[in-house]
């Protein structure tokens, strides 16, 4: 009889698997949409567990605040615009159609009030390639160019944190504690390696799966485990 693998033990949602939401500051997200252009403070700057760019808690002039990452060279105490009067500046928060082409931009809507959610990696931006009707033409991080509705907002500048992945680890025990308040298990170990009684794909002479790692959607759960219900795998044709 075999014995559950990982894919069982993290669908039955203990610690060991559970996002560790409690660790979590707040929700990173633009206020709620508003024509008027709005004066407002950065009253902090606070580091979030697991979230590898920090945030900016932003007091505006009504009171209200909300936390948003922080741009490259904002500081506690900097005036900021959120708005699509603000002038276009490091921090400040505008619509895209209000933002020049060419410029650095970060966390953007793909849909007006949304809060932002593209580019909102340390050190990832996209750039406003021009305009279009109602939609702006937004260069991505991976290289990708997409359509968004010139209401959608955009942060001024480049997400701070940049250059995190160039410090080495040095030890796994860096590597550990980066990865515990992540919602992710490590270290993770290759099916390949285990003895068949503990995996699908383990056993043999050598390393290998040994058979078709493609699977039925409507697999059992201890055989769910390479490509799933997968339309096509390796190398296309030409």
């Amino acid at each position: 009889m075999g014995k559950k693998i990982l894919a069982q033990r993290a669908g039955r949602g203990t610690q060991t698997f559970r996002s560790p939401s409690h660790l979590r500051v707040a929700e990173a997200k633009y206020p709620p949409l508003s024509e008027d252009t709005r004066k407002g403070v950065i009253a902090e700057l606070v580091h979030d567990p697991g979230r590898w760019v920090p945030l900016a808690r932003v007091v505006l002039e009504d009171g209200s605040e909300f936390y948003t990452p922080a741009a490259e060279g904002v500081f506690q105490g900097q005036v900021v615009y959120v708005g699509p009067q603000a002038p276009v500046a490091v921090g400040n928060v505008l619509p895209l159609n209000s933002i020049p082409e060419g410029t650095k931009v970060f966390n953007v809507e793909l849909r007006p009030g949304d809060g932002g959610k593209l580019a909102r990696q340390a050190g990832s931006y996209s750039v406003v390639l021009g305009k279009s009707g109602r939609y702006a033409i937004v260069l991505l991080p991976s290289g990708e160019q997409r359509m968004v509705l010139g209401e959608c907002r955009a942060t001024i500048g480049v997400p701070a944190g940049a250059g995190r992945t160039e410090k080495p680890l040095l030890k796994a025990g860096a590597a550990y504690h980066k990865w515990k308040v992540k919602a992710r298990k490590w270290p993770r170990v290759r099916g390949v390696v285990m003895n068949p009684v503990s995996h699908p794909h383990g056993g043999g002479s050598h390393q290998s799966v040994s058979r078709s790692s493609t699977v039925s959607r409507h697999a059992p759960p201890g055989r769910k485990v390479g490509h799933v219900a997968a339309s096509r795998t390796g190398r296309k044709k030409r």
